[in-house]
């Protein structure tokens, strides 16, 4: 089947001319809404709607076994077959779409949480059915399926770099038997990160805490990112020390669901024949294991800088020393509220090296109802962008933000994910449009360092300038330091349990608790309770996704340097890259644009812009 991994990844987590008004949801002002701000309505009119295109699809699902095979009978019998996969896929991408979205807007209706169990059914039942479709063009043969590429215009257009591609992992493919078999084990393997989602979000009873203002605050996922910089250090280290506890009393559970999680991929790893699950899950987007090795190599010996950034946090917080609850607060405080209308506007002005095309599609997709912002009870906690639907209809962004700096630069972030996806399908047909989450968190990084560069460049005092400097270090500790140990930690684990080697929740944590303790140095004192903040991370249960942030911001900030230097052709290298979506391998796309993701240079690169802005910030308090 033509792969839909990002798509799937990214709604299970996990965009011409200016607009010059704001609808009036964006106005309504940001205290706790009672209901989602984005219309589900251009998916499907209501739950009828959409339960009846779901019976349509499946009862279409057997109907692709006539098919099976036809595949090397001619050209145009094996276009016919991959334009009716491709079609139903497309389909029943949409359905899924529109239900994981109503489920993640409260995810206490469990009536919405069974009919995103009927879409996932109807994906693993989409599997199934089309599970012989890559042993069968194996069995053609290359040159069969070059000599049917070269006679048919739609397998040129639609199908070409699908059928290189699986001509490329034919050593890990299996018998029609085989796939089947695999394919039937989507729903079950997903269980554990079910269990996680459940746990997190219904079942543990989450503790209040009383900050030294009075507030009372119910510590969830969500609570605990809106008060882990509270600005007193006190109630910092109780929000860490209560939220931390909370999650090590579930540690066992928490580690039994995620082991089962890693369990599944050693034996899928083991059924596809690849020596490591690493190297399995790299080899969908053809990545070398090299860039994976490299930047936890060159990640480390970046360290120092880390350090030297943890130790300019505690004379600018006038800190008697550093704990890991200091990590949040930022470095000079700002008192400026960013409403969602004004980060809106603030977005525009600092997109605007991108050039006209980029900013005038931005402007009129974020004046659309595409976004639920704000936090609220029952919300699926984080921010993602959807794009399970965006090639027929558009993304969906659901985000949980503060009206404050960080709830800008995440606003910022997942527009950039959003317009990625806006350009690809502009670009691409569908089958060519769903880029690699290799690629996809280059856009969204590119427009924080854009973001960045503009606040700085418009900071009115020194003061909001190390504010705004101090800032983007703390997106560059968060989005490639941070993301590089969590990755690190993954292949420990994987690393492991490969070897045969037994785990617990109690040895997560102390594997992770000495992961913080190496990255954030010897002055940074780390409480043995926050070593249960891996099961803080639903990423996990996509595997070896986080290090591709890490790798995409080392990319991004590449772009943005030769983007802010007022770079024409560097630009259109950059927004090439938006445009190629899924059209071919994401390194070689990259190397295109000029950049060799499989050298020690771009993370060497990034560790350098992160050691520039600590020389800026260290000047200015000269």
């Amino acid at each position: 089947m033509i792969p839909l991994n990002r798509r799937e990844a990214l709604v299970a987590a996990t965009f011409s001319t200016l607009a010059a008004a704001m609808p009036a949801w964006a106005q309504d002002k940001a205290s706790a809404p009672d209901a989602a701000a984005w219309d589900l309505r251009d998916l499907y009119a209501d739950d009828a709607a959409w339960d009846a295109a779901r019976k349509s699809a499946l009862a279409a699902v057997p109907g692709l076994a006539k098919y099976k095979g036809t595949l090397g009978q001619s050209a145009d019998a094996l276009a016919a077959a991959l334009v009716a996969q491709s079609d139903l896929g497309r389909t029943i991408g949409r359905i899924y779409t529109y239900i994981s979205l109503k489920s993640d807007a409260d995810v206490r209706i469990s009536a919405n949480q069974e009919k995103q169990a009927q879409a996932i059914d109807l994906y693993t039942a989409f599997a199934e059915a089309t599970s012989w479709i890559s042993p069968e063009l194996l069995a053609l043969g290359k040159a069969r399926i070059d000599r049917f590429v070269a006679a048919n215009a739609v397998l040129v257009k639609r199908f070409d770099f699908y059928l290189a591609n699986v001509l490329r992992q034919a050593d890990h493919t299996l018998s029609p038997e085989g796939e089947t078999l695999l394919a039937g084990t989507a729903a079950p393997f997903s269980g554990p990160g079910d269990i996680r989602s459940q746990l997190v979000a219904s079942d543990i009873p989450w503790p209040s805490v009383t900050l030294s203002t009075g507030k009372t605050v119910r510590l969830n996922d969500q609570a605990y990112t809106l008060n882990r910089d509270a600005p007193v250090r006190a109630d910092r280290k109780l929000v860490f020390d209560t939220f931390w506890a909370e999650y090590g009393k579930f540690q066992s559970s928490l580690g039994a669901a995620y082991l089962s999680h890693v369990k599944a991929d050693v034996f899928a790893k083991k059924a596809r024949k690849y020596p490591t699950s690493l190297a399995m899950a790299l080899s969908g987007n053809n990545v070398p294991e090299a860039v994976y090795r490299s930047l936890v190599r060159e990640t480390n010996a970046g360290l120092p800088q880390l350090h030297r950034y943890f130790e300019l946090r505690r004379r600018l917080l006038k800190l008697p020393d550093m704990a890991y609850y200091d990590l949040y607060p930022p470095l000079v405080a700002l008192d400026k509220t960013v409403t969602i209308a004004e980060m809106r506007d603030i977005t525009i002005a600092a997109l605007k090296p991108l050039g006209p095309e980029y900013g005038g599609i931005f402007a009129t997709a974020s004046a659309a109802k595409w976004v639920d912002p704000l936090p609220r009870p029952g919300k699926k906690s984080g921010a993602y962008m959807n794009p399970g639907a965006a090639y027929d209809v558009h993304p969906y962004l659901l985000l949980n933000v503060g009206e404050n700096y960080e709830g800008l630069t995440t606003y910022a972030h997942e527009w950039g994910h959003a317009m990625h996806s806006l350009l690809a399908n502009r670009n691409q047909v569908y089958d060519k449009s769903d880029y690699p989450i290799f690629l996809a968190e280059i856009a969204s990084t590119c427009n924080e360092l854009l973001l960045s560069a503009y606040m700085v460049a418009n900071a009115k005092s020194k003061a909001e300038k190390l504010f705004y400097l101090g800032q983007q270090l703390e997106s560059i500790r968060g989005t490639y330091f941070r993301q590089t140990m969590l990755a690190e930690f993954e292949l420990a684990v994987h690393d492991k349990a490969e070897a045969g080697e037994g785990l617990s929740g109690e040895s997560l944590s102390r594997i992770y608790l000495d992961l913080l303790r190496r990255y954030h140095g010897p002055k940074v004192a780390v409480a043995d309770g926050y070593g249960a903040e891996w099961a803080y991370i639903p990423h996990f249960y996509n595997s070896f996704y986080v290090y591709q942030y890490a790798t995409c911001v080392s990319a991004a900030s590449y772009f943005a340097r030769e983007i802010l230097k007022g770079g024409a052709k560097e630009r259109d290298n950059y927004l090439g890259v938006l445009k190629a979506g899924g059209s071919d391998h994401p390194v070689d796309i990259l190397k295109r644009a000029g950049l060799d993701m499989t050298s020690a240079t771009p993370y060497r690169a990034i560790v350098a812009t992160f050691k520039d802005t600590l020389d800026q910030c260290e000047a200015l308090m000269r």
